[in-house]
C-alpha cells in the first residue's frame, strides 16, 4: 500500500467500526439511518476519488472527526447523547456542538477544493465563498430536517432534535456558519503549509 493511502485507508476503517458500533440497539433505526446517512454517502465518494484527488491529511482527519460525531448523535439521538447532558442547563448541547462542526469541518474540505480546482488564492474571496457555501450546506439540511418532520409524522422528532427551541433551526445555522469562521481563522495557516506539502510530492 502506498505510504500515503495509509492514514485515509486507517481512518475509513475506524469509521466503518463506528457506524457498525452505532448500529446496535439505537434508540431509532430510522434516527439512525438518516443520521448516518451523510456518512454512508461521503465515504464512498472519497474512495472513489482518491486517486484522482486526494486530499490533505488535515481534511482526512477533520472528516474522520465529523463521523465520529454523527454515529454517536445517530445512536442517542441528539437530544440523548450524555455527552451533551451538563449540570448548568436544562438542554442537551450535544446538538448544539454537532452544528458548529457541521461548519467547521466542511469550511476545510470546501476551502481545499476552491483553492485547489478555481483561481482562487486563500484571501477576503476564498474566506467569503467558503463561509457562504457552509451556510447554504447548514439551511440546505435544515430544509431537509424540515422535509422528513412532514413525511415522518411523531418519528421524525428525534431527528430534529428541537428540544423544543422554536428557534432551534436559526441556532443550528449560526453555529453552522461560526463554525466555518473560526475553522478559517485558526486553521488556515496550517492548511496552506499542507497544501503547499501535497502540490511538491
Amino acid at each position: 500500500m502506498d505510504r500515503s493511502a495509509r492514514l485515509p485507508v486507517a481512518l475509513a476503517v475506524v469509521v466503518v467500526v463506528a457506524v457498525a458500533v452505532s448500529a446496535i440497539r439505537p434508540k431509532s433505526y430510522l434516527t439512525w439511518l438518516l443520521e448516518v446517512a451523510p456518512i454512508l454517502v461521503a465515504l464512498p465518494v472519497l474512495v472513489l476519488t482518491y486517486r484522482r484527488f486526494p486530499l490533505t491529511g488535515l481534511v482526512y482527519w477533520l472528516i474522520f472527526g465529523h463521523a465520529l460525531v454523527l454515529a454517536l448523535g445517530a445512536h442517542y439521538t441528539y437530544a440523548e447523547v450524555p455527552l451533551g447532558d451538563l449540570p448548568w442547563t436544562d438542554r442537551n448541547h450535544y446538538d448544539r456542538f454537532a452544528h458548529f462542526v457541521q461548519g467547521f469541518v466542511p469550511a476545510v474540505v470546501v476551502r481545499e477544493i476552491l483553492l485547489r480546482r478555481t483561481p482562487l488564492r486563500p484571501g477576503g474571496w476564498t474566506f467569503t465563498l467558503v463561509s457562504a457555501v457552509c451556510l447554504a450546506v447548514s439551511a440546505c439540511y435544515e430544509l431537509l430536517e424540515w422535509l422528513g418532520a412532514l413525511t415522518g409524522g411523531e418519528s421524525a422528532e428525534d431527528f430534529l432534535g428541537t428540544q423544543g427551541d422554536v428557534w432551534d433551526t436559526q441556532w443550528d445555522m449560526l453555529l453552522a456558519l461560526a463554525g466555518a469562521l473560526v475553522a478559517q481563522l485558526v486553521l488556515a495557516r496550517v492548511h496552506d503549509r499542507r497544501l503547499a506539502e501535497l502540490s511538491v510530492r
